[in-house]
Order: structure tokens, then sequence, then C-alpha cells
């Protein structure tokens, strides 16, 4: 009897080790994927973040280029000529800047 008590407490402590051993395993797993997720999140929330800044710099910039081309359509003062430089001027982007700063006054 024993003998037989023995074989059955080692069976059931290799059967509950090897079941500690799989769970062991599938919980790394899972923190892996887990991590993973979370990697991925950050990922697209930097990329979605360089996008909106993006964005914004170019709305600004459109934005300026509105008001200026406003001025310019609403000038009393402006001939057609001088009208059409300034409009040439917003094209280059070179020059966009200082008509800008130019009209911001």
């Amino acid at each position: 009897m024993s003998d037989e008590v023995m074989g059955t407490a080692l069976a059931s402590f290799t059967f509950i080790a090897v079941v500690w051993m799989l769970a062991s395993a599938y919980k790394s797993r899972l923190g892996f994927k887990q991590r993973k997720l979370e990697l991925e999140v950050q990922l697209a929330a930097a990329s979605v973040a360089r996008i909106d800044e993006a964005s914004a710099g170019r709305h600004a910039e459109l934005e300026q280029r509105l008001r200026v081309l406003e001025r310019i359509a609403t000038s009393a003062d402006g001939s057609t000529r001088d009208i059409a430089r300034q409009i040439e001027e917003l094209r280059m982007p070179h020059a966009g800047p200082a008509l800008l700063e130019e009209f911001a006054r």
C-alpha cells in the first residue's frame, strides 16, 4: 500500500508541476501580447500626434496666407499690377513669409 500511495503522490505531484509550468508559460505569453499591444498603441498615438502637428502647422500657414489674400483683395489703394505682384510673391515659398510679415504690420 505504501508503494501505491507513493505512486499516486508522485503522479499527482508530476501532474501539478506540469499544469503549473503550462500556466506559467501561458501567463508569460499573455504578458508578452499585452506589452506588444501597448507598444502598438503608443506607436499609433505618436503617429497621430505627428500628423496632427503637421496639419496644425499647415492649417496656420494657410490661414495666414488667406489673411494676406483678404488684405490684398480689399486694399483700396492697390493697383492691379501691385495685386498681381503680391499674389506672385505668395506663390514663391521663399518670398511668402516676407510678404506675410509686411501685411501683418
